[in-house]
């Protein structure tokens, strides 16, 4: 069985990404920030979703 994937709040990414938290929730509105979901009214995103999203805009800043 893998190893379950780490779940963030909202302050958790806010500072893994060294932005504020008010940020997080421009880019949700926005829909530019990583995929999160809803844990009942609790906002959580996926480690490796973030991680993916950070790829993700590398590979198109780099071009």
């Amino acid at each position: 069985m893998e190893a379950l994937d780490r779940l963030l709040t909202v302050e958790e990414l806010a500072e893994y990404l060294g932005v504020p938290v008010a940020t997080i929730y421009a880019w949700r509105h926005r829909h530019e920030g990583p995929p999160g979901f809803r844990v009942g009214k609790h906002l959580r995103y996926r480690s490796r979703d973030v991680e993916a999203w950070i790829d993700h805009r590398l590979q198109h800043v780099s071009r």
